[in-house]
């Protein structure tokens, strides 16, 4: 199985993907629209040729901290985050907007606080 590495940035209009290691881009308004974007380019470049058609294919998809932020925004306020990640809510807020980007370590930091409450969140029944 090979894996295709996508990155999703925020524009001003739209999210925008694009594969690191393959021909494959998407556009939508949503996250969820840019996915589908996606797989829809994939069989597309299968069709040309371009990509295994029987092959699977495993995405993974990055996102840069500022396009993450604004994406669970009404989900997660900046305290919310703050207390999940031990960051400050005005440097949240600073990569939320952009005007700065986090150092590797506090994006490692706030990846590893999401992953953390998504296995928490997957170990609950109800």
């Amino acid at each position: 199985m090979k894996t295709i590495k996508v990155i999703i940035e925020r524009s001003k209009d739209a999210f925008w993907a694009y594969s690191e290691n393959t021909m494959v881009n998407g556009v939508g308004d949503t996250i969820e629209e840019v996915k589908q974007s996606v797989l829809e380019c994939i069989e597309i470049q299968k069709e040309l040729g371009n990509l295994k058609a029987n092959e699977t294919y495993n995405i993974v998809y990055k996102f840069d901290a500022e396009s993450l932020l604004k994406h669970y925004k009404g989900i997660f306020t900046n305290a919310a985050f703050e207390r999940l990640t031990g960051i400050n809510q005005l440097q949240i807020s600073h990569y939320a907007t952009g005007l700065k980007k986090p150092r590797p370590a506090q994006a490692k930091k706030i990846e590893s606080a999401l992953h953390k409450l998504g296995s928490e969140l997957m170990a609950i029944e109800l």
